[in-house]
Order: C-alpha cells, then sequence, then structure tokens
C-alpha cells in the first residue's frame, strides 16, 4: 500500500510540474514587459502632483495625431476672430507692453488703424480734430490703439457696432507712484520732500488747490493724483465728490466695454482676452522685459494704513472703477470653467520658451506645438523683433501704409501732457500743438 501511495505521489507531482512551470514563465514575463516599460518611460511611477511641465503634455490626441501626419492644426474652434476693436491707452498703467500686441495684430492682418497724423497720441482732453487723425476714404476704421480719453459719442461715428471696446487699469495706488514721478505732480504740488507720496498720503485734501492743473488752450481741469484713471475714460474731474453719477458711469462703461484688462493680472486677463476676441496664443504674447521702466527713490514705498485710507477717499471714483473692473474681470473667468486655468499654465510656460528663444537671438526658429488652444506655430527672428519694438516704431510702419493709401499730408503734433505740466509749473500757457508752443 505504500509503494502505491507513493507512486501516485510521484505521478501527480510529474503532472503538476509542467503547469507550475507555465505558472513561473508567464509570471515572470509579466514582470519583465512591466519593467521594460517603466525604463522606456511608457508608464510614469511618479506621483502626478510631482510631474515637470512639458508643452507637449497639453497636446490633445487628435492634435498628436495630425502633427504625425505633418499638419499644424490644433482642434477647430466655433468662433470667429474678432478683428474691429478699440483699445483705449491709459496711462502709467503698462499700456505701450500692451500696444504692442495690437500694433501686432493689426498689422499682420492688414488692419484699417485710425492713428494719429503726428506722433504717438491723440489730443486726450477731448475728441480729436479733423487734421489729428489720418482719414480713410469713408470715414470708417477696423481698430484704434493709442492714448486717447474715451468718448463714447465719437468714437462710434468711426467704428462699426460689432466693435470690441478694451482697455486697461492699474491698481490706484501704485499708479499715483508711476504718475507722481512722471508728470512732476511733486513740483506742480511744491512738494519738497524726499518721499512726495508719503508727504501727499498724509494729508491730500491740503494740496487740492495745488493738485488740479488747468489747460487754458481747452478750458480742461485736470488731477494728476486724484482720478486719473476715470478721467481717462471718460468722467470729468469736477465730479469728484458726487458718488452717486460716478456709480452711473461706471455702470455705463461696464456695459460699453468687451473687457478692461488688469496690470497686475496681466497673463489672466490677456489669456481671456484671446478667448474673448478668438485669437491665437501667438497674438496675445508680449515681451517680458517693461517697455517704459522707471527707476525713482519712492517707487518701492509701501503706504500705511492710514494712508491707504485717505487714498481711498481721495481717488474715490477711481477706486470704484477698479473694484469694479477687478469684479467684471474674474466673474468672466470663472465664466469660462476650471480649463482656462490649464491655458493660463500653458501661456505662461510658452511666454517663458519664446522669451529665452528671443533673447538667445538664435539664428534657427523656435517649433512651438501645437495644443488644444492654439494651432503649432513657428517663432522666428521676424515674430521676435516685433514684441520687442517700441511703440512709436510700429507705428512708423502702420503710418506709412496708411500714407500711402489716402495720400494725405502729414499733420501736427500733439504737446505731450508732462510739457504741458512743465508750462503751469512755470506759469506760461499750454498748448495743443508743437508748433503753437514754439511761436
Amino acid at each position: 500500500m505504500d509503494e502505491n501511495k507513493l507512486l501516485q505521489q510521484k505521478v501527480s507531482s510529474s503532472k503538476r510540474a509542467p503547469l507550475m512551470l507555465l505558472f513561473f514563465f508567464a509570471f515572470g514575463t509579466i514582470n519583465m514587459i512591466y519593467f521594460a516599460q517603466i525604463y522606456f518611460q511608457k508608464i510614469d511611477t511618479r506621483p502626478q502632483e510631482k510631474r515637470l511641465f512639458n508643452i507637449g503634455e497639453w497636446n490633445s490626441t487628435e492634435t498628436t495625431q495630425e502633427n504625425r501626419k505633418g499638419t499644424e492644426k490644433a482642434p477647430k474652434d466655433t468662433c470667429s476672430p474678432q478683428r474691429k476693436f478699440v483699445f483705449i491707452k491709459t496711462h502709467k498703467t503698462g499700456g505701450c507692453t500692451i500696444v504692442n500686441i495690437f500694433q501686432r495684430y493689426a498689422i499682420k492682418h492688414k488692419l484699417s488703424a485710425l492713428l494719429p497724423a503726428a506722433g504717438t497720441f491723440f489730443p486726450w482732453h477731448y475728441p480729436p480734430a479733423e487734421e489729428d487723425y489720418i482719414h480713410t476714404p469713408d470715414e470708417q476704421y477696423d481698430v484704434l490703439m493709442n492714448h486717447m480719453r474715451y468718448n463714447k459719442t465719437w468714437l462710434r461715428t468711426k467704428f462699426p457696432a460689432d466693435t470690441a471696446y478694451i482697455s486697461v487699469l492699474r491698481e490706484p495706488s501704485s499708479h499715483l507712484k508711476s504718475a507722481m514721478n512722471y508728470y512732476n505732480l511733486p513740483k506742480l504740488m511744491k512738494i519738497k520732500s524726499k518721499n512726495p507720496v508719503q508727504t501727499f498720503l498724509q494729508d491730500p485734501w491740503k494740496y487740492k488747490d495745488l493738485s488740479e492743473a488747468y489747460f487754458d488752450f481747452c478750458n480742461v481741469t485736470w488731477d494728476g493724483t486724484r482720478n486719473f484713471l476715470s478721467f481717462d475714460l471718460g468722467y470729468p474731474t469736477e465730479g469728484a465728490e458726487d458718488k452717486e453719477r460716478a456709480r452711473r458711469y461706471i455702470s455705463e462703461l461696464e456695459a460699453d466695454f468687451t473687457l478692461v484688462l488688469l496690470l497686475e493680472h496681466l497673463d489672466e486677463s490677456l489669456v481671456l482676452l484671446r478667448r474673448l476676441m478668438c485669437w491665437e496664443v501667438r497674438d496675445v504674447l508680449y515681451d517680458m522685459t517693461p517697455k517704459n521702466n522707471r527707476n525713482y527713490s519712492y517707487k518701492k514705498y509701501v503706504p500705511t494704513a492710514e494712508e491707504l485710507a485717505n487714498l481711498r477717499l481721495w481717488k474715490a471714483v477711481d477706486y470704484l472703477l477698479y473694484d469694479t473692473f477687478n469684479a467684471s474681470l474674474w466673474r468672466k473667468i470663472a465664466a469660462q470653467g476650471p480649463d482656462f486655468y490649464d491655458e493660463l499654465h500653458y501661456f505662461k510656460e510658452v511666454k517663458q520658451l519664446v522669451s529665452t528663444h528671443c533673447k538667445m537671438r538664435g539664428k534657427e526658429n523656435l517649433k512651438v506645438a501645437a495644443s488644444k488652444w492654439s494651432p503649432q506655430f513657428q517663432v522666428d527672428q521676424k515674430l521676435c523683433r516685433g514684441m520687442k519694438a517700441m511703440v512709436p516704431k510700429l507705428l512708423a510702419t502702420m503710418r506709412k501704409s496708411m500714407w500711402a493709401a489716402t495720400k494725405q499730408q502729414k499733420g501736427r503734433k500733439i504737446v505731450r501732457i508732462q510739457t504741458n505740466i512743465l508750462r503751469i509749473i512755470h506759469g506760461r500757457p499750454t498748448h495743443k500743438y508743437r508748433t503753437h508752443r514754439k511761436k
């Protein structure tokens, strides 16, 4: 009996042996494949939040397949590009950087621009006179992108009803410091301290009669310390104390403007602009080097809580304006959905990549792969030069084209605000044109 059992066990073991060998062989093969996949990075075992960003990761499956076939298309958009816009360039708000974007777009698409007949800006205190701008035969235009005080009635006579209205604002305390320096406001108010902003904010009402500048040639009063931003958007200096009037006017602006950018949130603003205008990512790229940057002793001064409280009362209309469009910006971003922040991340990465490439000044072009927000595009020397170009250079290119098309004679240059401020400081009359000043 013992021999029979032993024989049966040997036979059973001999039958199981091939099965066990097959099992171990299969198990080993699976492990080999798994580790081979890890080795060749087909399986990423790193935690998701620690993965490094790669522009290629933003490509959709469809886009990647199209690129393999040699095409350069992103997923189709359902909207059409908006090519009629007015950009009201407010003063001391980073406008030169933003105008560069609009200038490049207008040149690329050969849009008809309403341009100053001379210089880089229009009269800021009232609508341009006939001799102040280059006329098209039908008096209709596609775009405007210069310093000009917002005048709804006049602009509606030059641009069609479907025109997008855009502007930019800056946080009022930061804006005050920049305006103080650029427009010689301490001299105007006879403040001689090393930190004129601090001195002024301790009691702004003390300087009311000095901070208001009267331009006698056009009968306009302007105050660079008070509601400068609101003034640029058409609100009168005399309405500084009328809160109800200011609320009504700002509500109208909110209805009039497609988008008001915020300098403190420029990337968010530009991504939203791209979406609302149905433009491409390369259209809203900008040179990361500030174009009109200045250093002065009180630039980094941070006002105290009491000084900021004084400023909020003094610049009440500007703060209401900024707070209104700050809330409006984030409402519009929220309406875009969570995908907005994916694009924002992508935009910042592309912007950095392009800026680095343009600084290197290499001869080879940079190819930016297609993504779900943008078709593939090349960054060549022409694009780099355009991004780095100052406003007057691109304006000259546009004006040359307009001169050739209209054969209109060149106009007279407008006197800059700071030049007239210096004339007021020295007790001299103000002028509209440089030719009048010389006489």
